[in-house]
């Protein structure tokens, strides 16, 4: 296996980031809904496969298993070259500090990947909605399954920061998710292999989802899929509906991401390779 030091792998993202940012916009649109579709597969196995496991195991295993499961979609991600806001927080960022991109390539790709990601997760969402989270009689009535019930679940404690400090809080999480993320492709790009960058990816993504941290793009499924399961139901859940997605998690889980892309990834790793970044591009 080849391993690629830091600074050579600052200077593959910034390549990366610019070459993705050169992406028709279509093209990217579509890359894009690719990768919500990859990360909410994740979401949707980890959903499924924790399960009732919190009661007999306990919060902390069930919260392992809930982790363990949900890496698979940003392997998919990865592996396929599909496009993820989480990452591109960080690509983008180090192809500009690189020179190799101005700040208005930058907001493209953020802008129309979000947009796909959003997409992808939702679409993901109602398929698995009407999918294993409900059961369907002969007259088409619906009743929501044990994972229905888990996804709800899920999602309402997603809606559930209210007040300045709950905000703070999923804010927080927010950075210290994506932080975990693009480690995960900064490892698996210091690798050359396949089965080497599954492991690199795995245990960082394991570690922010059994952390409980804040992934905007995976809320992007799991909150619409607990507000449609949650239909079946009748029942009212604070803040689980379209509005409280954005206002009780996705903005500040995103405004978090950014940040833990941009400052503590891009900003930081380019910062203490600089000058071996710098001499690395002038010799290609």
């Amino acid at each position: 296996m080849v391993t690629f030091s830091p600074a050579q792998v600052c200077v593959k993202i910034g390549t990366a980031g610019k070459g993705k940012c050169n992406l028709p916009a279509f093209n990217m649109l579509v890359r894009a809904f690719l990768a919500g579709v990859y990360i909410a597969m994740g979401a949707a196995l980890a959903t499924v496969g924790s399960t009732g496991v919190a009661a007999v195991w306990g919060a902390g295993l069930g919260q392992f298993v809930t982790g363990a499961l949900f890496p698979v979609g940003l392997i998919i991600v990865v592996l396929t070259g599909a496009e993820l806001f989480t990452g591109d927080a960080m690509f983008a960022p180090m192809s500009l500090l690189q020179g190799q991109i101005g700040i208005g390539k930058l907001v493209y790709l953020w802008v129309v990947v979000y947009i796909g990601n959003l997409i992808g997760s939702v679409f993901m969402a109602f398929l698995v909605t009407y999918g294993p989270y409900t059961a369907w009689d002969a007259a088409g009535v619906a009743t929501v399954t044990a994972f229905g019930t888990r996804a709800i679940a899920i999602g309402a404690a997603k809606v559930s920061y209210t007040g300045a400090m709950g905000i703070l809080s999923c804010f927080f999480k927010g950075i210290l998710c994506n932080w975990l993320v693009c480690l995960a492709i900064f490892l698996a790009l210091a690798a050359d292999d396949v089965i080497s960058k599954i492991f690199a990816i795995w245990f960082p993504i394991m570690a922010f989802v059994a952390s409980g941290f804040e992934h905007c793009v995976a809320n992007m499924y799991f909150i619409p899929a607990a507000i449609m399961t949650n239909g079946f139901t009748g029942n009212t859940v604070a803040n689980l509906n379209w509005v409280g997605m954005w206002t009780n998690n996705i903005i500040w889980a995103t405004l978090g991401n950014i940040v833990g892309a941009v400052i503590f990834m891009a900003i930081v790793y380019y910062y203490c390779y600089k000058s071996e970044i710098c001499a690395l591009c002038e010799a290609k």
